[in-house]
């Protein structure tokens, strides 16, 4: 791809490509950025299947998670959009069969407004190509500014999920 597939005032939103393996790792690795995603230290294998789910998301159902960049710049600061995902937590829980939002930002960019911003866009996008519809997501418990985000997103609390192993996630929709 030559061009990204959304621009905003301050970002450029595409497609995963072959070229960003090593920015979505840098993007995962830090540690203060994937407090929130789970108990686990990424391997360059993990981006490699975050990468390629992100690019089947996008090849089966046409929508996935973007990699968003400043304007201008090549490195990848957030992987943010409306993607599939299988969570495997039953029918009961809503995430298995419907579109899922999800939003990681570095925190070298944390409170710039970056996650708002881009997932008000990739939301609207979505909604514009695929209709409006159900979306769910899921926060992990005591990530405040993602519940906020969520919230200003349209975005409900409407259950819980408890993993084995894992922090007790909050799960959202929008309808």
């Amino acid at each position: 791809m030559s061009a990204p597939v959304l621009t905003t005032d301050r970002y450029e939103l595409w497609q995963p490509q072959v070229g960003d393996l090593a920015d979505l790792f840098e993007l995962t690795r830090d540690e203060e950025t994937r407090r929130f995603l789970g108990s686990f230290t990424p391997t360059e294998m993990d981006s490699f299947a975050r990468l390629t789910r992100n690019a089947g998301s996008w090849a089966l159902w046409g929508y996935g998670t973007f990699m968003v960049r400043r304007k201008g710049e090549g490195r990848i600061i957030a992987n943010c959009g409306v993607f599939r995902s299988h969570r495997g937590f039953g029918t009961g829980q809503g995430l298995d069969n419907v579109p899922e939002a999800g939003w990681i930002v570095h925190r070298d960019a944390w409170g710039q407004g970056l996650a708002s911003e881009v997932m008000t866009a990739a939301i609207d996008w979505f909604d514009a190509i695929h209709g409006r519809q159900r979306v769910a997501c899921m926060i992990e418990e005591g990530h405040v500014v993602s519940e906020a985000i969520a919230l200003k997103l349209g975005f409900t609390r409407y259950g819980q999920q408890v993993p084995d192993d894992g922090a007790p996630l909050g799960l959202w929709e929008r309808l």
